[in-house]
């Protein structure tokens, strides 16, 4: 009798464990708040340089939660810093590394075909861990590489932030 309990108890357990693996899940996400403050910090780094930038963080979703231009950025620079993010947030990889992967590998040559996508450097995923939470597109500086510096520096500086989410 107790082998039989003991038995529906871990059938039961086992089921539950299945079902919830299949079920709801729970994940890190960017808030408003640190996106809002990311962005701001970019622009710091950005202005430090003289670069006129837009920023836009995405959530994990690669929806906007924060847009900012720079006064005399490029009005194309709104644009480009979007599709940047979402580059890097959908490949979970930085821009720049998705851009040398299409040069080099005639198979991802067809990246550039995805809509949305933007084949420079500029674009760095957020990651809390090892979870990619959203990213950040940086456009306007004179080159792709000093707007990911711009991203790249501005993340260091918030490191503790992302960590602790």
């Amino acid at each position: 009798m107790k082998s039989l309990l003991l038995g529906a108890l871990l059938m039961s357990g086992m089921v539950s464990a299945a079902s919830a693996a299949t079920g709801v899940l729970s994940q890190k996400n960017l808030s408003l708040d640190l996106a809002d403050k990311l962005a701001q910090q970019v622009l710091q780094v950005c202005a430090k340089d003289n670069y006129s930038v837009a920023v836009t963080v995405v959530d994990r979703a690669g929806t906007p939660l924060v847009i900012k231009r720079m006064d005399n950025a490029g009005p194309h620079t709104l644009e480009a810093s979007r599709m940047k993010a979402f580059t890097a947030l959908s490949t979970k990889n930085a821009s720049d590394n998705v851009m040398k992967s299409a040069q080099s590998n005639a198979g991802a040559a067809n990246l550039r075909d995805i809509p949305g996508f933007l084949l420079l450097a500029g674009g760095v995923p957020i990651k809390s861990g090892e979870q990619v939470i959203g990213a950040v597109g940086v456009g306007g500086a004179p080159g792709g590489h000093l707007d990911q510096a711009c991203a790249l520096d501005a993340l260091k500086s918030m490191q503790k932030e992302f960590t602790a989410a």
